[in-house]
């Protein structure tokens, strides 16, 4: 699996309307097609641990760059942040609904939240449908600085913080989005990452019922 570390490494953070990285086909677009077709089928809403899928030989390969250590070099070194010893945890979304898309910020036990849309362009996007956007404020999807179609293997990269809102329009289908996380080592962090292995064991004894 190849991804565009070099164009990551060239892309500067941008700060409005809080610190971020976007990187367009890091995915390159001679091996996102395949990728795609790689993914397994979610016909459910929410994230899947990683350790619960069956992924095929290109996902397994994105899945170990996500949690390699060049990646995790390039973000530290952007961001000015320490990640050697952050855990992290990797999940993937495939289907949204009408009760995803609302206005938050990330959980405080989530040092850096790193996004990786896997989606071919469609017309749902080109409406706005599902395209995240990096707000100024918790309380209006409209007042945006950035707006994200999830397509082309796009990485969206974020240091969490109390203004770090985001959210997006509405949409139902498939969705597909790989989320990385670099976590805190407190308390509130150990206890997300418990309940992520818990999650990850139980959709696997469901997958194999």
């Amino acid at each position: 699996m190849r991804l565009d570390y070099d164009l990551l490494r060239a892309t500067p953070p941008a700060a409005d309307p809080f610190p971020h990285v976007l990187v367009r086909h890091f995915v390159p677009p001679d091996q996102l097609p395949a990728l795609v077709g790689d993914l397994p089928p979610l016909t459910q809403r929410g994230s899947f641990p990683i350790g619960s899928l069956r992924l095929g030989p290109l996902a397994r390969a994105l899945v170990a760059e996500m949690e390699g250590p060049a990646l995790r070099q390039a973000i530290a070194e952007k961001f000015a942040l320490d990640l050697r010893t952050a855990p992290t945890m990797l999940t993937l979304r495939g289907q949204s609904n009408e009760r995803d898309g609302l206005i938050h910020t990330d959980s405080r036990a989530k040092r850096v939240t790193v996004l990786l849309y896997l989606n071919l362009p469609k017309d749902a996007w080109v409406n706005q449908e599902g395209c995240l956007r990096l707000l100024r404020s918790g309380d209006n999807i409209e007042d945006y600085a950035v707006e994200v179609p999830p397509v082309d293997g796009t990485l969206l990269v974020f240091p969490n913080g109390p203004t770090a809102w985001h959210g997006h329009k509405r949409h139902i289908g498939a969705r597909y989005v790989m989320q990385l996380n670099y976590m805190a080592r407190d308390a509130a962090a150990r206890a997300e990452l418990r309940r992520h292995r818990v999650s990850a064991f139980l959709k696997r004894l469901t997958a194999a019922a």
